[in-house]
């Protein structure tokens, strides 16, 4: 049988792990992405788009494909989907590991703020600032739509679904971002206070050094936590390590 391994990607290291294991003689690599976003990127190997039906639906996905392996290499914030892969490869009895990039830490001069929701975000905003940078994605805006009094500024890869705050601007952008353009960004819609989740990452660090640079303060959604017993890896060459492909 060709070994088989399921990538749930969306993420630039689920792209390059799927690069990685589409070259491998003898290997077959199928990428799952959720089909929110419309423009994915050129990905390697096999492609699905949509869901599985949970996590009873993804088990008899497995088993019907013969996949030999899972990969979660989700968003950090995809917490169902994430929860829904450990259990399918428990049912279907197929080894599992999460590929997350690290989370952002603070450094000398940041002013953060960790919440641990959207929710908490949107209770202390009022806070800190009145004209908001929000970078939290498309989804969950509803989080912060009773808020009548702040100025949003909404950066987002694809348009926002509402709703969203009576008081809010639209960008749609997709990083990688540099300092000096996140600095310039802030300066002209003078943004003074950033949101944004813990995403991890270099494509869209820029922004909290630019907010540290302007001494401004950042409301820092914390990530749900992982699965109990969940094995973690960091990056693509863990992921291969685990795969016996290191």
């Amino acid at each position: 049988m060709v070994p088989h391994v399921l990538v749930l990607g969306g993420t630039a290291e689920a792209r390059e792990l799927a690069g990685e294991l589409a070259v491998r003689p003898g290997l077959r690599v199928t990428t799952s992405l959720a089909g929110r976003v419309s423009r994915p990127g050129a990905v390697a190997g096999e492609i699905r788009i949509g869901g599985f039906g949970g996590a009873e639906g993804l088990a008899e996905w497995l088993r019907a494909h013969r996949v030999t392996a899972v990969v979660d290499a989700t968003h950090p914030f995809a917490e169902k989907i994430t929860a829904n892969a450990a259990r399918a490869a428990a049912l279907a009895a197929v080894p599992a590991v999460v590929l997350r990039r690290p989370g952002w830490r603070p450094g000398p001069g940041d002013d953060w703020h960790p919440v641990a929701s959207l929710h908490g975000a949107a209770e202390l905003l009022p806070r800190l600032g009145s004209r908001v940078l929000l970078t939290t994605g498309r989804l969950g805006l509803a989080a912060f739509a009773h808020l009548t009094g702040p100025h949003f500024v909404v950066r987002s890869v694809e348009p926002p679904d509402p709703p969203m705050p009576p008081d809010t601007e639209v960008l749609l952008a997709r990083g990688p971002f540099t300092v000096a353009g996140e600095s310039a960004l802030l300066r002209e819609h003078r943004i003074d206070v950033l949101v944004t989740k813990d995403s991890g990452g270099a494509a869209t660090a820029a922004k909290l050094t630019a907010a540290r640079e302007l001494a401004l303060p950042v409301v820092i959604v914390e990530r749900p936590p992982l699965p109990q017993g969940a094995a973690v890896v960091p990056g693509v060459p863990g992921a291969l390590a685990v795969l016996g492909l290191g």
